[in-house]
């Protein structure tokens, strides 16, 4: 069943195209794909990827022939759907007997990133078209990275400080929200707000369908398993699909007057008031309850122990304000001292003190 805000979003927001059917490649765009994509070599790749690259002449037609058979059918090949997984210990001075210190690598076959990236670039096409895209969302855009996100976010408090004004800033955490996105939701989220029909969504459902992954460690590989939920890791489409699936969460912020700017899964709510009006951070408040309920009903987990709130502005009027800003499940809110934001930590006073000396110690420690 729908949440609310969900079918007030597909009623309010929907392309003027719509997305029927994916084109076939030609063969200059076919082999400029291949020659601009990493010489990686997958498991599960029948030859080396530099062999193929090398030999790309010999056999192009064929490869490309696969290619749009895809695109045209809406069928994607089982062979494409696996994916190696090898664990990554996330730094040398952790203890490898831990299976918590090892992030999961995951690999895919390197012509069905060919496939994915011909996908990839019809579906941005789609969405530029359409203007689609969530303005404040700066992951995984061209033109857009952690730097935009940052300088908007800064900004804005900065403007805000000069006007007399005391901020309070949220940084929404969210637990492995790669790996709980519902394919069926993702699929609805493309129909009815991305406008994906036809021959196109038949291809994302199958793209979505019957993929399943191993772990390969010291040449020894794991039983397969299925893999029902979550974009797929190491994919090229994965991202993109994340961040489709993330775009009610705007409407829901937006419906409540609360500035936010996303990357990726790193969501921040901010709002700027002026010290005497702390009754205004009810608005913060049923912002937060919303997206809670939003988030629980799309299988999304919010950490509410992990998110953090900070208070800027002068500290006389800083005092106006309660330590607990908000509460989420239960859990109390409380300002912080510092946070760190997209790897840059904030402080109270946007002095950036903090941050510089962290930077100068890890300089001087190497």
């Amino acid at each position: 069943m729908k949440s609310f805000t969900t079918v007030a979003l597909e009623s309010s927001v929907g392309p003027q195209l719509c997305l029927d059917c994916f084109s076939p490649i030609d063969l200059s765009e076919f082999t400029s794909v291949v020659a601009s994509s990493k010489s990686s070599t997958c498991l599960l790749d029948p030859i080396p990827t530099r062999l193929l690259k090398g030999t790309l002449p010999l056999m192009n037609s064929s490869l490309l022939d696969l290619v749009n058979l895809s695109l045209v059918s809406g069928y994607v090949p089982q062979a494409f759907k696996t994916a190696v997984i090898k664990p990554l210990l996330k730094k040398p001075s952790l203890d490898p007997g831990v299976l918590a210190n090892y992030r999961p690598i995951s690999n895919l076959p390197f012509i069905s990133k060919i496939l994915e990236k011909a996908v990839a670039k019809q579906l941005s096409d789609h969405l530029h078209r359409n203007e689609l895209f969530e303005d404040f969302q700066s992951g995984f855009r061209a033109h857009h990275s952690t730097e935009t996100a940052l300088l908007k976010v800064t900004n804005d408090l900065l403007l805000a400080s000069d006007n007399g004004l005391v901020s309070i800033l949220v940084l929404l955490d969210l637990s492995a929200a790669f790996d709980t996105i519902d394919h069926n939701i993702l699929l609805q989220r493309l129909e009815h707000v991305i406008g994906i029909r036809g021959t196109a969504l038949k291809w994302f459902q199958s793209y979505l369908s019957d993929r399943f992954q191993f772990v390969h460690v010291h040449d020894e590989p794991s039983t397969r398993t299925k893999v029902s939920y979550g974009v797929p890791q190491g994919s090229v489409l994965g991202p993109i699909l994340f961040t489709l699936y993330m775009l009610p969460l705007g409407y829901i912020i937006r419906k409540h007057s609360i500035n936010y700017h996303c990357y990726a899964d790193d969501t921040q709510l901010y709002q700027s008031i002026k010290p005497v009006n702390t009754n205004q951070l009810t608005r913060l408040q049923a912002c937060l309850t919303d997206i809670k309920a939003w988030m629980t009903s799309n299988f999304l987990l919010l950490n509410s122990e992990k998110t953090e709130v900070i208070i800027f502005g002068p500290k006389n009027l800083r005092n106006n304000f309660s330590k607990i800003i908000a509460t989420l499940d239960g859990i109390a809110l409380a300002s912080s001292t510092t946070v760190k934001n997209l790897g840059v930590i904030f402080d109270q006073d946007m002095s950036f003190n903090s941050h510089i000396k962290q930077i100068s110690r890890t300089a001087f420690f190497h």
